[in-house]
């Protein structure tokens, strides 16, 4: 076989993205040879032996392959979690639990929706990297009421620990005639860490449900709650398609039926 960058090779493994294995090769968690492994290093599939966390790595690439889910509240988006009562890899059917498959973009336990559970390294990178762009969008339910006039702070965010958090567009769900809500349509292209609940916090507001309805131009409309199904390369497609920005005619997005 043709060498390949050892970052390139653990992804294609399916044991994590590529950007995630580079942080395990800075971190001295990978070997080749027995050997610390480098960035940029080039190894040999089947001839050079590769390890992460002490573990070995067969010689030979898994199917590429690319599955959504609709995750439900409660479960962590992990590969490993001691602490984890349930993982999104708990409710995958027969035929794909046996695969090394990762998340190429995560929600938290607390929220729900659309996550990409895939064994392409590529795929992830490009899901994951700022510079693709790719348009998430969220349907926040907040305790309180959240004032129209202060749709702006989102946009513009706060700064947290050095790190700004925001949205690139946010609206009112079903205003009021006082046009507030307590429902709103989010959308963004990053995504740090619980940032629209950190965010939503910090201006005062609890966020009682949130749930990631799109990805790109893929909705979640029509997979069920625990639903997973292998996405074809056309939907694959999909996900990097930039969405028709909404317009003030369009309907809502109902909570249930996205």
């Amino acid at each position: 076989m043709e060498p390949v960058r050892i970052q390139k090779f653990i992804a294609e493994a399916g044991v994590c993205s590529r950007r995630a294995a580079e942080g395990l090769i800075v971190a001295g968690e990978v070997y080749v040879n027995g050997a610390p492994a480098q960035l940029g290093q080039k190894i040999t599939p089947g001839v050079d032996k590769v390890t992460v966390r002490g573990k070995p790595l067969r010689g030979h690439l898994q199917p590429k392959l690319a599955l959504v889910m609709h995750k439900p509240r409660g479960v962590v988006c992990s590969n490993r979690d001691p602490h984890a009562e349930h993982t999104v890899f708990d409710l995958l059917p027969r035929e794909w639990a046996r695969l090394r498959l990762f998340c190429a973009g995560r929600l938290d336990k607390d929220s729900e929706g659309l996550v990409i559970l895939t064994s392409d390294g590529d795929l992830a990178h490009r899901l994951m990297h700022p510079s693709s762009l790719v348009v998430k969008r969220y349907y926040v339910s907040l305790e309180q009421p959240f004032p129209a006039s202060r749709l702006r702070q989102l946009l513009r965010g706060v700064v947290i620990e050095g790190e700004r958090l925001k949205v690139e567009r946010a609206n009112l769900v079903n205003p009021r005639a006082d046009r507030t809500s307590t429902e709103l349509d989010v959308h963004m292209h990053h995504g740090k860490k619980r940032e629209i609940r950190q965010l939503f916090t910090v201006l005062g507001f609890e966020v009682r449900r949130l749930r990631r309805y799109q990805i790109g131009a893929l909705r979640l409309k029509g997979i069920p709650l625990r639903g997973v199904k292998q996405l074809s390369t056309k939907e694959i497609q999909s996900l990097f398609a930039v969405p028709r920005p909404p317009r003030r005619d369009d309907p809502a997005p109902a909570p249930d039926e996205n």
